[in-house]
């Protein structure tokens, strides 16, 4: 067994955390944390509590039956986006012990979510939406505690060191342990639904951000070239823009693919290019077309399925990958709600919180930005009126607001849905637990089946949930650890 020199950097983060617990420990001792009205909990988590905003949570919450009904509404959201967080959460288990990872394993950076530590949240925009989804994530929670009558006592923020770790909402101990159980999920389960419609809100204003751009000029481009192919030896490039094909105006790419389809493989033909890094200056590309269906038979693929793609011996092939219309940057990231988009009114309703998730993977692919630069340099303004009244900066700004208010607040929500304590998922899962148990008890007691004592039973449940969180945890901590032991 080898375990990988990058794990070596993790003894660093536990020197820090040693230093951390002495520091709070002595702070602890001279009184400091009392004056700041903090605690220490478990062990190196320092907890800062304010009264403000209590005032404004007082005002926030007066139509009580509206956040009532808003907390009924969460609680059914977060219980199926939790069976959903289970599920995919045991599945990756299962599969990092079946299939080890064979790819080079992430560095400290990236196992953290801290802006501008990790590659793809950068400084600026992670602190933005950090703030905003935490103050978000806590007032949903204080809203329907006030809502069911209970009192909150101070908002407050989680560190440890430098690291913020999450928010939090206090509220009266004793009422919320007195309140009905399905109150009390409603409390719960408000700070990761609020997040979760947050995201979506915040999807549907980048769509309608996104019908304000158009193209800088019409055409096409790739996002890659294949190697030794007529466009690499043409010297086309990822990124330029195609406008012309043998002097064919190229605007989009229903355009390109039928223009394509008038040539074979072993024609030469001309384009007509705009270099990814000039503004307006039109260069000619000579490409010699090779044969689409050998490409792909090389690549291994089978006679029936390039069959089924339409791709038959001799069709022209260009040499490149990812054709996309030059409002692909912002059209990827509105997705159903595209001014593109053939999709109907009820197909886009359908797709909108399924794409919501998938933009997640948009950092990773783009290294810590929403649109690709070259693809954000093909924009402009003009694509209706506010676009013209604001201008390309004052709209990307607002687009990349909306992405990382949506990317943090979904990541915030389904975070906290993780089944296990301390998570908002953890204290809802121990009180649907605890209230099916305590059904079957009734169910049993009535039939003089069996009678299992009150008390005895949050003892059971107690356990169980914390066995549960502790299983959870290691398969967590397992499918990080793997990564680095071979």
């Amino acid at each position: 067994m080898v375990i990988r020199s990058s794990i070596l950097d993790w003894r660093i983060v536990v020197l820090s955390i040693i230093f951390w617990y002495i520091l709070l420990k002595s702070w602890e001792r001279s009184g400091l944390l009392d004056k700041w009205n903090s605690t220490r909990a478990l062990g190196a988590i320092l907890m800062i509590r304010t009264t403000r905003g209590l005032k404004t949570l007082e005002i926030l919450s007066k139509p009580r039956k509206f956040w009532r009904i808003f907390g009924e509404i969460s609680l059914w959201v977060c219980r199926l986006s939790m069976g959903f967080v289970l599920i995919l959460l045991l599945l990756s288990i299962v599969l990092a012990i079946i299939f080890p990872p064979t790819q080079p394993p992430p560095s400290l950076s990236e196992m953290v979510a801290v802006p501008g530590l990790n590659p793809v949240i950068p400084l600026g925009w992670g602190i933005i939406a950090f703030v905003v989804s935490l103050v978000i994530h806590e007032f949903g929670h204080g809203l329907q505690a006030r809502a069911h009558g209970m009192r909150v006592k101070s908002f407050g923020l989680l560190l440890l060191g430098p690291l913020p770790l999450g928010a939090f909402a206090e509220p009266e101990y004793d009422e919320l342990t007195r309140a009905p159980s399905r109150e009390r999920q409603r409390i719960f389960a408000a700070g990761p639904a609020t997040n979760i419609f947050t995201a979506v809100v915040c999807f549907l204003m980048l769509g309608a951000i996104a019908t304000q751009f158009s193209a800088t000029v019409d055409g096409v481009h790739p996002q890659g070239i294949v190697s030794d192919s007529g466009a690499e030896k043409g010297g086309l490039q990822s990124w330029d823009i195609i406008t012309k094909i043998n002097g064919t105006d190229i605007k989009n790419q229903n355009d390109f693919t039928e223009v394509m389809e008038n040539y074979d493989a072993g024609e030469s033909i001309e384009l007509t290019v705009i270099p990814h890094n000039e503004t307006s200056d039109y260069i000619a590309v000579n490409v010699l077309l090779s044969d689409k269906h050998e490409y792909y038979a090389d690549m291994g693929w089978d006679n029936e399925t390039l069959e089924y793609l339409g791709i038959s011996p001799g069709d022209a092939f260009l040499g490149v990958s990812g054709i996309s219309d030059n409002t692909n940057g912002i059209d990827r990231m509105a997705g159903p709600l595209s001014t593109n988009s053939e999709l109907g009114v009820t197909s886009r309703l359908i797709l909108v919180p399924i794409h919501t998730i998938t933009i997640l993977t948009t950092p990773f692919n783009y290294k810590g930005t929403s649109i690709h630069p070259a693809e954000e340099a093909m924009l402009d303004s003009e694509g209706g009126m506010v676009g013209e009244l604001v201008g390309k900066t004052v709209l990307l700004f607002l687009f990349n607001l909306l992405f990382w208010l949506i990317w943090v607040n979904i990541l915030l929500g389904f975070t906290n849905l993780i089944p296990m304590i301390p998570f908002d998922g953890g204290h809802m899962f121990r009180d649907v637990i605890h209230d099916s148990v305590s059904k079957i008890n009734r169910f049993g007691k009535k039939r003089g089946w069996w009678s299992i004592h009150p008390l005895k039973i949050n003892q059971m449940i107690s356990r169980t949930s914390g066995i549960s969180s502790i299983i959870l945890l290691f398969g967590i901590l397992f499918m990080v650890l793997i990564q680095y032991v071979r």
